[in-house]
């Protein structure tokens, strides 16, 4: 269990309230089906908060809180099914600039991400990568400019339609799954050469694959150092991959509430579903899991700040315990309604879509328990010298 400051709670209950009041469930099917990715509105509002500049420095227009912080925003979004881009612009594209930028290229981008008016996006996943973040055919060369000709595709960048920039992980050096010679690129989504196809993910939010064809790159907008990339890049997955995590714990409890809610009042044969005792055990083992969540994203939190050994171990633990009571939650609860929970009108399906997604978001339980099996070999034998 995350353990919050009077700050913290008072951004938990701000955003819970926010969340509650106006992001009901029919105004985002009416918004959906009208053809809108997200609000303009809404992501408006959440600037106005100092959600979108959260994590970043004053110098930078933020408010300089971190991760937790985020996690916390990220549950209540998981209550309410936002489908705004906050992973995308600001839990990945806004850390990798705060991390890795320039501070030319930091002053000129991250101010508007806090202020709403400009939307990042992260494009690190390519066709048999296997969610690998070192397998990378997209590539850069060195121009006789100075700048980089990049050629290449990407596949599901989250955000990657709306996005006004768009930061690449491309190879400057070495063969295809190598862990060096990876640079990320800063694009503007409008420069030449850069091709799109956008449609929505099976939970509605958006994404696109995307194409660059001798996309000319000014080498101001390197983020971290030529041919190093793939260590800033996987730190900030992994706050991702946690983040994420707290947002199916939202998910999760909103299923939770509908499911309890439903079983004591829908009735069969003169009494409520929830005096069945067979599914009140099925309810304890979900809160059970949910309850293990929780910890283990407390966890997770904290080791965001260690070594990175220790750090890749528990976020992937975290993210197979997470993903795996995601599945077990959003199944029950579907099947705990009856047909009603297969219905487009009802939100609990939707949950479920939202909760499968984030499963496999940055890599599914499989990926992740070989990663954590990798990485806790080698923390368990470094901590035996």
């Amino acid at each position: 269990m995350l353990m919050l400051n009077e700050d913290q709670e008072l951004i938990r209950d701000s955003a819970e309230r926010l969340i509650a009041a106006s992001y009901d469930f029919e105004s985002r099917q009416r918004r959906l089906a009208q053809g809108a990715a997200f609000s303009a509105e809404m992501w408006q509002q959440f600037a106005e908060l100092g959600w979108l500049g959260m994590a970043l420095d004053e110098a930078d227009g933020g408010i300089g809180a971190g991760p937790t912080e985020l996690a916390i925003i990220a549950r209540a979004f998981g209550q309410g099914l936002v489908t705004e881009p906050y992973l995308a612009s600001v839990v990945l594209g806004a850390e990798l600039l705060r991390r890795g930028a320039s501070e030319d290229l930091r002053l000129e981008l991250l101010p508007q991400v806090a202020a709403g008016t400009l939307q990042l996006a992260v494009a690190f996943a390519e066709r048999g990568a296997r969610y690998e973040l070192s397998w990378v055919e997209t590539s850069a060369r060195a121009d006789s400019d100075g700048a980089f000709v990049l050629n290449g595709a990407k596949s599901v960048v989250l955000n990657g339609q709306s996005a006004d920039h768009v930061i690449v992980s491309a190879r400057t050096r070495g063969a295809t799954a190598d862990a060096d010679g990876i640079t990320l690129l800063c694009v503007p989504t409008a420069t030449p050469g850069v091709r799109m196809v956008g449609y929505r993910l099976n939970d509605q939010h958006p994404a696109a694959d995307i194409t660059f064809d001798d996309v000319r790159v000014d080498s101001s907008r390197v983020i971290d150092e030529v041919d190093a990339g793939l260590d800033l890049l996987e730190a900030v997955v992994d706050q991702a991959c946690v983040i994420a995590c707290a947002e199916a714990i939202g998910a999760m409890e909103a299923v939770m509430r509908m499911t309890l809610e439903y079983l004591n009042t829908r009735e069969q044969f003169g009494r409520a579903l929830g005096r069945n005792q067979a599914l009140q055990f099925r309810m304890v083992e979900l809160q059970y899991a949910l309850e293990e969540s929780r910890s283990m994203v407390a966890g997770a939190l904290d080791a965001l700040n260690g070594d990175p050994i220790s750090r890749r171990a528990i976020v992937s633990a975290t993210k197979v315990r997470v993903g795996n009571a995601a599945r077990q939650v959003g199944r029950e609860g579907i099947q705990l309604h009856g047909a009603i929970g297969m219905t487009e009108e009802y939100a609990v399906g939707h949950y479920y879509k939202r909760l499968e997604t984030l499963r496999m978001l940055f890599g599914d339980p499989d990926h992740h328990l070989a990663r954590f099996g990798k990485w806790n070999a080698l923390r368990n034998s470094s901590s035996l010298l």
